[in-house]
């Protein structure tokens, strides 16, 4: 299923906005010359590529009943961990003193073999801490918090070509032999819902040429856009709804 029109609009403005934002912040540094990795590297660390993203969820959790000042996404982010003392998260929903729900907007352009297992280890590594932090009672009372996952992949040739992989003592599973960098993301956050370590990921593909136009697709059906609002909608009207 597809967003209704105006999410469905404003999805296509957050991957206009992503590329042109990573062509933007490429300039202003300098990197056109050519040095490829070089200009991936700042183009992410430049930030802000993924904030048309977090103001769709923002504005769809304002729609939803959620007072505004409860939503955080710019600063106020920081939770305490388990296994260190802080992280940013990318969305914050907090309400009276309860942590209700947290979100985490990652992307990857180009790089697929170096960068595919730092993705994968953050969004295990942040799942991992805010579950025990949760389980040892860090957040006072709060019930058991919504956790989202969303990642932008470049749809190319390298993402979508099978990948090699590096057996020299011990065969890897099954599902990754012959596996795109593109499908070993939708595994990796198909068992990441399934292990309940998030409670609903998107992923979607999208081309350099989708910076006028924002296309974009959804290699699974497990994990959309849509499914990933209806997920947090469900959370967030039983917030509107009670007392807090």
């Amino acid at each position: 299923m597809r967003l209704p029109p105006c999410w469905e609009e404003r999805l296509r403005g957050a991957v206009r906005q992503f590329w042109g934002t990573r062509g933007q912040q490429a300039e202003r540094q300098g990197v056109s010359s050519g040095a490829r990795d070089a200009g991936n590297r700042r183009a992410v660390t430049g930030g802000k590529q993924m904030d048309g993203f977090v103001e769709l969820v923002r504005d769809f959790l304002v729609d939803c009943g959620i007072d505004r000042s409860n939503i955080f996404c710019n600063r106020a982010v920081e939770l305490p961990g388990w296994f260190r003392a802080e992280k940013k998260w990318d969305l914050l929903v907090v309400a009276k003193g309860q942590l209700i729900a947290a979100m985490e907007f990652k992307s990857q352009v180009g790089s697929f073999g170096n960068n595919f297992n730092n993705r994968a280890e953050e969004s295990l590594g942040s799942a991992a801490d805010i579950w025990t932090a949760y389980r040892e009672g860090t957040f006072s009372l709060t019930q058991r918090p919504w956790l989202g996952n969303v990642m932008v992949l470049e749809e190319v040739p390298g993402s979508l070509t099978p990948a090699a992989v590096k057996e020299p003592h011990f065969p890897v599973l099954p599902e990754f032999r012959q596996a795109s960098y593109a499908r070993r993301y939708e595994i990796l956050m198909a068992k990441l819902v399934r292990e309940r370590l998030y409670d609903s990921a998107a992923l979607l593909l999208s081309s350099r040429d989708s910076a006028k136009v924002g296309e974009y697709s959804q290699p699974s059906a497990e994990l959309t856009f849509f499914g990933l609002l209806t997920s947090l909608k469900a959370r967030a009207m039983a917030i509107a709804g009670s007392s807090i």
